[in-house]
């Protein structure tokens, strides 16, 4: 099975042929994963790695800033319509314009904020085959020169069921329909890492790691039959509906990502994950 929806993916090469369209718009999507005091990770921003170097024509697209809810307890959640909106008119995103997205890293951030514009109704984004490591590694232009785009007008259409809810996880665990995909380690699967108040995987859950979606060598997507494949024996393709889940919504955005390029249609990710669930000490957590 080929990727049936090959414009959600492009090439390092087109993109550099695209360089300095007007109606493209770029942004890099990078956010680091840091030491945090008493073990764990913290989110830090990339825009200083930005600043140095990007893609000419790029902007930053500040995932743990403008583009999170600033009022939930829990970090890096969707924004509302209207900051989402603000944001992307910022962006010069809006009617008539295609997106690019990349980071520095394997591609869940590109593949957050790609999620995050479907689910407000926004289908022409990309995220680029390999991201910034395969753009480097094949000497394509850099720069540190700042995008000069007009502000637009970047209308939301939400789309609701793009977002799972911690309800809808719950009323997962007694469905037959739905499947549940973990897109975390398989140690963090297995429970033995964690990076959150409970070890261990939401009950039922099948694990296929973000990172067994990429070539190792090139931090390219696998071919689409590999992707398949991978989703196929984890027995994520048997249910009508998948859930993606991770420790907070960001890796699960790669394998929702994959997903969706194979032409899986029924496909929501937790924006809380395993931050939020593990805080509930009432859900069931399993390990081993």
């Amino acid at each position: 099975m080929t990727i049936k929806n090959p414009q959600w993916l492009i090439e390092t090469r087109e993109l550099e042929r695209q360089l300095g369209d007007a109606a493209l718009r770029i942004l890099d999507c990078t956010v680091h994963l840091k030491p945090a005091e008493g073990g764990g990770v913290r989110p830090a921003s990339g825009r200083d790695d930005w600043s140095l170097a990007h893609i000419p024509g790029s902007g930053y697209a500040d995932l743990l800033g403008e583009l999170s809810d600033r009022d939930s307890p829990l970090p890096v959640m969707m924004p509302p319509a209207e900051q989402f909106a603000a944001a992307m008119s910022r962006h010069g995103v809006g009617e008539g314009t295609r997106v690019v997205l990349y980071d520095t890293s394997n591609g869940i951030w590109a593949a957050r904020l790609w999620w995050m514009l479907r689910a407000f109704g926004f289908d022409a984004a990309a995220v680029l085959n390999g991201g910034w490591t395969k753009w480097k590694a094949e000497g394509r232009p850099v720069t540190d020169e700042p995008p000069h785009h007009p502000q637009a007008r970047f209308v939301p259409r939400p789309r609701p069921w793009l977002i799972a809810s911690k309800q809808d996880v719950i009323d997962a665990l007694a469905s037959r329909k739905t499947c549940l995909v973990n897109a975390l380690s398989a140690d963090e699967f297995a429970g033995r890492v964690s990076r959150v108040a409970r070890p261990g995987r939401i009950p039922g859950s099948i694990n296929v790691p973000a990172s067994a979606l990429l070539d190792a060598a090139t931090n390219a997507l696998r071919p689409g039959e590999e992707l398949r494949a991978t989703f196929q024996q984890s027995g994520a393709l048997g249910q009508q509906r998948v859930i993606t889940y991770c420790g907070g919504g960001i890796a699960a955005a790669a394998d929702a990502f994959a997903l969706a390029l194979l032409g899986f249609e029924d496909i929501a990710l937790y924006d809380g994950s395993l931050v939020e669930w593990t805080q509930d000490a009432s859900l069931p957590m399993e390990t081993g």
